[in-house]
């Protein structure tokens, strides 16, 4: 055997490693916790859609819920861990590529690289939430994303850059919607393996969850190009504020109920993922 032939062998081999039981287990995992946040964002967003203003429908708001529960610091460790695992996952598809005909693209390897990163950053202030002390409060989003607004304003060409990311958002929530509504996840699922009530089960939730987190992506880039065209960083809104101003439109509370039950469902759809997904 040559070594051309031995390096391909060993190439082979370290795939299905990385392909194998514990990728898959870190993949479900990290779905799994994915769809604990938005489960809890979904409640957190409908207790204040019904008056209870005091909650904060955020990353930060559904980790000082976890925190308030029995073994509370262990759900915080689990829920850290699973999302560590999802960033492994989307690592393992960067260098390896990911489902589907496509799998190994520059895109496709692209946007893993996106999604494991952003996966780290969240595991991290998970992690970090954890280990620390809390007073029931995880941190607010809006003051986050009005925090990080104001710096990038004050950069050289700071409005484009706000703009652009704003934009870029607001794309993102176009995308999400529309391959929501195009019941895209189909293609990624063991369809043969799921019965007649699961796969309704998915296409409902995923469909209502995912078109529901489209609206709020598209909302949020909204106001990051608001804040960037006016210099104004106290229009940029985090996830809290987001939710919050579906409230004040004509349809009152009631869209932020639909909205709310909409991250819900999408909670769901990822605990489903988390079973039936293709990894």
């Amino acid at each position: 055997m040559n070594s051309g032939a031995v390096a391909r062998t060993g190439r082979l081999d370290a795939e299905r490693v990385a392909r194998g039981s514990v990728t898959e287990s870190a993949a479900r995992a990290g779905l799994a916790a994915r769809g604990v946040i938005y489960l809890l964002v979904g409640v957190l967003a409908l207790q204040i859609a019904f008056g209870d203003a005091d909650r904060q429908a955020d990353r930060g708001g559904a980790l000082a819920e976890l925190a308030k529960q029995p073994f509370g610091a262990v759900l915080l460790w689990a829920l850290g861990l699973g999302l560590a695992g999802m960033a492994v996952w989307r690592l393992s598809e960067v260098i390896f590529g990911s489902v589907g005909p496509d799998g190994r693209s520059a895109g496709k390897r692209l946007l893993a690289a996106a999604r494991c990163v952003f996966y780290v950053v969240v595991a991290y202030s998970v992690f970090t939430f954890a280990a620390g002390p809390h007073d029931g409060s995880g941190g607010s989003s809006d003051e986050q994303s009005r925090d990080v607004t104001a710096r990038v304003l004050d950069l050289t060409a700071g409005q484009w850059l706000v703009g652009a990311a704003g934009a870029g958002v607001v794309v993102a929530g176009v995308w999400i919607g529309a391959r929501a509504l195009r019941r895209d996840h189909r293609d990624k699922v063991k369809l043969g393996e799921m019965a007649p009530w699961a796969r309704r089960l998915t296409d409902v939730t995923g469909v209502a969850g995912g078109a529901a987190r489209g609206l709020v992506f598209a909302a949020a880039g909204t106001f990051a190009v608001r804040a960037a065209v006016d210099y104004r960083p106290e229009k940029a809104k985090g996830l809290d504020d987001t939710l919050r101003s579906f409230a004040h439109t004509p349809l009152g509370p009631w869209l932020l109920v639909c909205v709310a039950a909409g991250l819900v469902l999408f909670g769901m759809f990822s605990f489903a993922l988390a079973r039936w997904r293709r990894v």
